[in-house]
C-alpha cells in the first residue's frame, strides 16, 4: 500500500508522503491548529507542539514509513507501518511495526496516537 493509495484518506497519505519526504512544513500541514499528537504516550497539542515534536522525532530522526496494512472505519483510520529511521533501535524487533491512529475532521488531521504495540507471537 503506497501513500498515493485511493483507500487511504487524503490527510492520511499527505501524512506518510511528508514523512518519506523528510518535508517538516508538509507534514505540519496536516494537522488542524487544535490537533493532538499522542506518540508513545507524551502528547503535544497545537501546531508549535506538533511543529517541534516533528521537527525532533520524525524528520530529525529521517524516519520513513512502509503502509502494511490500513483500515478506515468513519473519520477513524489504523495504519500499520514498518519504521526506519536514524534513531537507536536496541531492544526493538526487526521489522519494526508502529501502528498509526488518526482521526480526520473537514480534510485535517485533528489526532494522531502512535504505538508500538505489542506481538501476538
Amino acid at each position: 500500500m503506497l501513500p498515493d493509495d485511493p483507500y487511504l484518506p487524503a490527510p492520511v497519505a499527505a501524512f506518510v508522503r511528508a514523512v518519506n519526504d523528510g518535508d517538516l512544513p508538509a507534514l505540519v500541514a496536516t494537522f488542524a491548529g487544535h490537533a493532538l499528537v499522542n506518540d508513545q504516550l507524551c502528547e503535544y497539542w497545537d501546531t508549535d507542539a506538533i511543529a517541534a515534536w516533528a521537527a525532533r522525532d520524525v524528520i530529525g530522526q529521517r524516519l520513513a514509513l512502509r503502509v502494511r496494512s490500513a483500515v478506515t472505519h468513519h473519520a477513524q483510520t489504523v495504519l500499520a507501518a514498518e519504521v526506519t529511521g536514524e534513531f537507536d533501535r536496541r531492544g526493538l524487533p526487526e521489522p519494526l511495526v508502529i501502528t498509526f491512529y488518526f482521526s480526520c475532521h473537514e480534510g485535517q488531521l485533528v489526532q494522531l496516537v502512535i504505538l508500538r504495540n505489542a506481538s501476538d507471537t
